[in-house]
């Protein structure tokens, strides 16, 4: 990312996104609520639409609705009110039988990484084209190539336990993408991770993004979000609060209490006396590196 990027300040912020959505959507929410049997409610009243090719994060603090949209989204969940639509689908029309179909031509990146703990990294990630109807020519093709883009062409006979967690999560990541969806959802992917683990999942992601697929992430990372300066939504009590074209974790505003803490920094000692970790240099170097082809 270069140095020299203009990015919005507090006295010029970013427009929220306008609510209309066009044909290029690949996500619509349009007034969607879910209440659960509890009474408590997950989201509400949600509009907001992303365009084909963008790269959204979605943050929020606990609770504040993230799951919920994402469990909507493969609808794990079922909307309380409103319209959801998927690449101009009304998901209220796809019935339960047709919902694995739905699932298996969208893809989704869990923190868990959910794999298959009794096959190989090939089989992980060769099972999602099978389950689709691809021929074992097909198979032999793509899944070698996806190994290799997501760096595990040397693991492919390797099993989930023999590997590390990034290592597991780069296999997710390979699975959801084999199929060359229109849109991955990643459900705080880089949740389990250390910080130099999670830019080369981000980078996959952003690899991902940069052919033309639609990629949505939930995230508590801030780093993270703060670095890449996407499209963020903020989500608070189940409602869409903040929608910014190029924004931050959180809102640039400070209290005279916030702003003087991060003068003095956590343990009193003046911000420019306070130098950083190996770890952290490494980490925020692997990011330039990692993204520095940028030219938004």
């Amino acid at each position: 990312m270069a140095a020299t990027q203009e990015r919005p300040t507090a006295d010029r912020p970013e427009r929220p996104r306008p609510g209309l959505p066009g044909p290029e959507s690949v996500i619509e929410f349009r007034g969607v609520s879910k209440v659960y049997e509890s009474g408590d409610i997950g989201v509400e009243n949600a509009t907001f639409h992303i365009d084909r090719g963008e790269f959204v994060f979605l943050v929020g603090s606990t609770g504040s609705g993230k799951s919920t949209l994402m469990r909507l989204l493969i609808k794990e969940h079922e909307p309380s009110a409103g319209t959801i639509r998927v690449s101009g689908r009304d998901l209220a029309d796809i019935d339960r039988q047709r919902v694995p179909h739905y699932r298996r031509n969208i893809g989704v990146v869990f923190q868990d990484f959910k794999l298959l703990p009794n096959r190989t990294v090939y089989d992980n990630v060769a099972y999602a084209l099978q389950v689709t109807g691809h021929s074992r020519k097909e198979i032999r093709a793509k899944v070698p190539d996806i190994l290799r883009l997501t760096g595990l062409s040397t693991k492919l006979h390797n099993y989930p336990d023999q590997l590390s967690g990034g290592e597991q999560q780069r296999v997710s990541v390979a699975r959801a993408f084999v199929n060359h969806p229109p849109l991955v959802l990643a459900d705080e992917p880089t949740g389990n991770l250390d910080p130099e683990t999670s830019i080369g999942i981000m980078q996959l992601l952003y690899r991902i993004n940069k052919a033309g697929t639609t990629v949505l992430v939930a995230t508590h990372d801030a780093h993270m979000v703060d670095r890449m300066r996407r499209r963020v939504i903020e989500m608070q009590s189940g409602r869409i609060i903040r929608d910014e074209a190029s924004g931050l974790y959180r809102p640039s505003e400070q209290s005279t209490g916030e702003f003087t803490a991060m003068l003095r920094g956590d343990d009193g000692m003046p911000l420019q006396r306070r130098g950083k970790t190996a770890r952290q240099r490494t980490a925020e170097e692997l990011f330039d590196e990692a993204f520095g082809d940028d030219d938004r």
